[in-house]
């Protein structure tokens, strides 16, 4: 490996070796580029649901019957103090013209009890998604505005308004996310070089390399069949931009100190790569298998979210080892302007804030790590109030008709008409089916609604809203009621409790496996067994205190209900996976410098050269995670939250005092069983 390294840094940094590099790269970003420029973009909603799910079942089964192939949009039509002749006859007319953009025929007025609203079905082809059905809603909805009754209240609403709605709110977001991402990496990139110059070259790398891997990624899901929805592609644009620019900060810092040892900067930067390559590679090789855990979820949202940002940090991964010390090699000290760092220049003074925070923490480890460990278990004490669901009115961040349309048709009507529960039993047992599922609490109606072959179909009207406690809890009586009859329940609702049940799976399942891995990589990289196991194990500490403190701060400070269904699994993810990147960091460090100091000092030495650098980079990937904030859904809002919370935690508390004050108390055994050679040793 260490000849590898060697000849990489070479190639990437040598006089004409670099311009060689930089040309690779533009003819394979561009070769990229028209590969994907036929590629659809990233708007659809997200998919939780198993495929193996009952709901799912149900849902392939719908294709056989007469009209199953359709996604309902459900027009409510409300005046308050009751509906006009006027009013009727405008209604007579828009559903003409809904029938003539689908063609097919609407439903039949319902009316309202109170007479002050009724609803129309329009039947809309399952077959239509993305970007597609939105056109088509927003047809629907054009219609809803031509001459219409003054006082007169139209929504659109159902689950092909909900998809067009979630596939129209990403419509643009993914710009705004890269274009807030990049601000922001832009503005702590100055900040942390301190120079108007320095700061141009890694943003474009990065820039570039997030542009390559969003478009590679695409082309690669379309090659497995699997497709992006745009939650996946926000994802994978800030994992990109926040590990590219840790990279970057990490080898610019050693880049700095390197010149302060070399004449020449071809050498120093020579010696940079050599310097950081290994941990650069450690962190991204571990947060690259973490990731590709996913791909044993059994949402496919998460699988595809596996795939797709494993791939997009290889990308990430390149361009930070090879074009970003070919760019940098092209320009001299100047690039550090104005503090251009001279060779023979002192190192970093031994007497800076990280040395005497670290001198403090290992002259009290045991008082530094009884207080953290307090820290961190208040903190995590949030997992106790953390509640797992949104309802499906919850789910936006942003102003939505569909909900508007769901809260006004439930104010007349049963919540459940706009998105029933369907039935599939077979035809003997239909009738003992639709009588049993009348009679469960929580049901306002059930009728047949179709046939076909030896099944037939029941549709049940629930009293409650879709996606709440109380509709989960009616899901879970009719099948446990049905179960002796073969039926199977599914529709919308059912399908929100089939991912749950699919999330809390993968949280028994994928953690584990993000653990095992992990380790394995850790073993490699320290070639030790006792420095990994108390990494994870600090790390998991972490972990737990982060998503415990942004959950208080979701539910208590931002107000929203409850977290979503993927929000745990992906918050544990990215912190674990992320937060122990910069332990590699510091940890390498320390060993690099066990051999001459001995571990503890190693590790003041190590937490004094990576400390500014370390925290810059910790402050960076938090910000941009933070960005996910512009995003239109609930998820990805509270996502962003907790791990931009824990990687600041991690950053200030876990790594700069606890980790620390482990090595001081356990000094030359924690690279058990590896022999570590110590000025101890040596004498």
């Amino acid at each position: 490996m260490r000849l590898i390294i060697d000849r990489l840094a070479s190639f990437t940094t040598g006089k004409v070796s670099a311009w060689f590099v930089l040309g690779i790269t533009v003819l394979l970003t561009g070769a990229v580029m028209v590969a994907g420029s036929t590629t659809g973009a990233a708007s659809s909603a997200p998919d939780p649901l198993p495929a193996d799910a009952e709901s799912a079942q149900v849902a392939k089964l719908m294709q056989d019957f007469p009209g199953g192939d359709s996604l309902p949009a459900v027009a409510v039509i409300e005046r308050a103090g009751g509906l006009t002749a006027a009013d009727q006859a405008w209604v007579a007319q828009a559903s003409k013209s809904w029938s003539q953009i689908t063609g097919k025929d609407v439903s039949a007025p319902v009316p309202a009890p109170s007479g002050e609203a009724e609803i129309v079905a329009i039947e809309v082809d399952a077959a239509v998604t993305g970007l597609d059905l939105t056109d088509l809603v927003d047809e629907f909805r054009s219609v809803a505005k031509q001459d219409r009754p003054d006082g007169l209240n139209v929504e659109l609403t159902g689950g092909a308004a909900f998809a067009a709605d979630i596939s129209s709110a990403f419509d643009g977001a993914n710009f705004r996310l890269l274009a807030v991402t990049a601000s922001v990496v832009a503005i702590l990139l100055i900040l942390t070089y301190r120079s108007p110059v320095l700061w141009l070259v890694p943003l474009i790398v990065i820039a570039v390399a997030d542009r390559t891997a969003s478009v590679f990624t695409e082309l690669v899901a379309d090659w497995l069949g699997r497709g992006l929805d745009g939650s996946t592609a926000g994802i994978t644009s800030v994992l990109v931009f926040g590990a590219g620019t840790n990279y970057a900060l990490l080898m610019v810092s050693r880049y700095r100190e390197e010149l302060r040892r070399h004449q020449h900067h071809h050498d120093a930067l020579a010696a940079a790569v050599r310097g950081s390559a290994e941990a650069i590679l450690a962190s991204n090789l571990t947060v690259v298998l973490a990731l590709f855990m996913l791909v044993f979820s059994v949402a496919p949202n998460s699988q595809s979210l596996g795939i797709s940002a494993a791939v997009g940090l290889l990308v990430a991964l390149l361009f930070a080892l090879f074009t970003l010390p070919a760019a940098l090699s092209i320009f001299g000290r100047g690039l550090f302007w104005p503090f251009i760092p001279r060779n023979g220049e002192n190192q970093k003074s031994l007497d800076g804030v990280w040395f005497r925070i670290a001198r403090a923490v290992v002259s009290r480890p045991v008082q530094v790590l009884v207080v953290s460990a307090a820290i961190l278990s208040f903190l995590a004490s949030g997992l106790l109030v953390a509640k797992v669901g949104l309802s499906q009115t919850d789910q936006f961040r942003v102003e939505a008709e569909s909900v508007n349309g769901l809260q006004t048709l439930a104010k007349h009507f049963p919540a459940g008409v706009a998105d029933p529960v369907t039935i599939i039993v077979s035809k003997e047992n239909a009738a003992e089916a639709m009588t049993r599922a009348g009679e469960v609490t929580g049901v306002d109606s059930a009728r047949p609604s179709g046939e076909t072959g030896d099944l037939a179909k029941i549709t049940v009207t629930l009293t409650d809203p879709p996606a709440t406690a109380e509709s989960i809890a009616s899901i879970k009586s009719l099948r446990s009621e049905l179960a002796d009859l073969d039926a199977l329940v599914g529709g919308s609702v059912a399908q929100d409790f089939d991912s749950r049940t699919g999330a809390e799976r993968d949280l028994r399942v994928i953690i584990p496996l993000i653990l095992a891995v992990v380790l394995l990589v850790l073993i490699a990289v320290f070639r030790s067994i006792l420095t990994p196991v108390i990494l994870i194990s600090i790390n998991l500490m972490s972990t737990l205190a982060a998503i415990g403190l942004g959950t208080w701060v979701s539910i208590v400070v931002f107000g929203f209900p409850a977290l979503d269904v993927s929000t745990p699994i992906y918050a544990f993810l990215f912190l674990f996976a992320l937060g122990i990147d910069y332990t590699v960091f510091l940890v390498l460090r320390a060993k690099e410098e066990t051999a001459e100091l001995g571990t503890v000092r190693a590790m003041v030495q190590a937490v004094g050269l990576t400390g500014g650098v370390i925290t810059s980079a910790g402050i960076v990937l938090a910000s941009v995670f933070a960005v996910l904030g512009v995003l239109p859904l609930i998820t990805l809002t509270q996502v962003g939250l907790i791990v931009s919370l824990g990687i600041l935690l991690d950053t200030f508390l876990v790594r700069t005092l606890v980790v620390p004050a482990v090595f001081a108390l356990i000094g030359d055994k924690i690279w058990w069983p590896a022999r570590v050679s110590t000025p101890t040793s040596n004498t």
